[in-house]
């Protein structure tokens, strides 16, 4: 078995474990047109896992301060509504096993609020594979901000140089580029594998399924 080239592997949850992001997308248009500001979708995804003041900026314009909390409101009850439809992506739970069955730390990096953590970590199951994890309550800015990373850090208890990120957009490996952290990109969230490896993705697979079949031979095993 080869050597990890990590002590922790950080994981966005989101788009990356589980299949969230266009259920994202589907509240957050019935979000706004429920306040009378119609956005078009493509947007939307663009904003996908941005830091909720940002997201809401992108999509409100000069109307986010007057129009933000409602929307944010309309965005959760649509959102919770849609629990039935949420599925983790294949690979997912058995990665995550993997990984602390080699004696990795997994650590689940996300700034969602704890509401919507509740409602996916259900779905994710991870059971006892995950030894740390982060929600909206423990930083002030979300991604591309690096502070969900650096939090993620903190309570793993290594550096930037000792952990790997698992995210599926162009925000996650932002962020991780600010933190000093290696990110590996998948593309379950609808990024595309250039726009990953450009906000600084040192590799980039399908999904998290695939990362699980190459795992000996990626950056978290793999020099």
């Amino acid at each position: 078995m080869p050597t990890a080239t990590c002590k922790a592997v950080l994981f966005d949850i989101d788009g990356t474990l589980v299949d969230t992001n266009f259920l994202h997308v589907d509240a957050w248009l019935r979000a706004c047109a429920d306040v009378g500001h119609p956005v078009d979708a493509w947007r939307v995804h663009r904003a996908i896992g941005m830091d909720s003041s940002k997201l809401l900026g992108t999509l409100l314009d000069e109307h986010a301060d007057r129009l933000g909390d409602a929307v944010k409101e309309r965005h959760a009850e649509h959102y919770a509504a849609q629990r039935e439809r949420m599925r983790r992506f294949a690979g997912s739970q058995e990665l995550l096993r993997e990984l602390a069955d080699r004696g990795l730390q997994v650590v689940l990096a996300t700034s969602a609020p704890q509401q919507e953590y509740d409602m996916v970590i259900e779905v994710l199951a991870p059971g006892d594979s995950v030894s740390e994890v982060t929600t909206a309550e423990d930083v002030e800015a979300a991604k591309p901000a690096p502070d969900v990373i650096e939090v993620a850090l903190k309570k793993a208890g290594v550096s930037a140089d000792e952990a790997v990120m698992v995210g599926d957009a162009a925000w996650d490996a932002e962020s991780c580029a600010r933190a000093g952290v290696r990110c590996i990109g998948v593309l379950s969230g609808g990024y595309g594998a250039s726009e990953l490896r450009d906000a600084g993705a040192v590799a980039v697979y399908d999904d998290v399924a695939e990362v699980l079949r190459r795992l000996d031979e990626s950056p978290i095993f793999s020099a």
